[in-house]
């Protein structure tokens, strides 16, 4: 009823107290959450209506799920599949495009 697209992270992730590094974790266990994420409706509208009760704001409707109980399974994402935030991430999306659309062009050549 739950399911979400991941991508193992590749960066050291450390986490940061006072400008003072406290632990590194261990990024084997450590996955970048993308889109699309998919929920029973009923699962996600009961998460929806427990954290508007108790005041809890979730970073994604996964972690809405998680915190009623809800098994959230993770399918691979891929590494293409970027979050754009930032002017720069629209820059990476077009390269990314663009690199797409060379492969698919170069594997039609050769069909032919």
């Amino acid at each position: 009823g739950a399911a979400i697209t991941a991508v193992r992270v590749k960066d050291t992730i450390k986490t940061v107290s006072s400008g003072v590094v406290a632990s590194t974790l261990d990024r084997s266990e450590l996955y970048s959450v993308q889109t699309p994420q998919a929920f029973r409706y009923g699962l996600l509208a009961n998460a929806h209506a427990k954290a508007s009760r108790d005041g809890f704001t979730g970073t994604d409707e996964a972690s809405l799920l998680e915190r009623i109980g809800i098994k959230v399974n993770v399918i691979d994402g891929s590494y293409d599949n970027i979050k754009i935030t930032t002017p720069g991430d629209i820059a990476i999306a077009e390269v990314t495009l663009s690199n797409r659309a060379n492969r698919t062009q170069a594997t039609e050549g050769t069909k032919n």
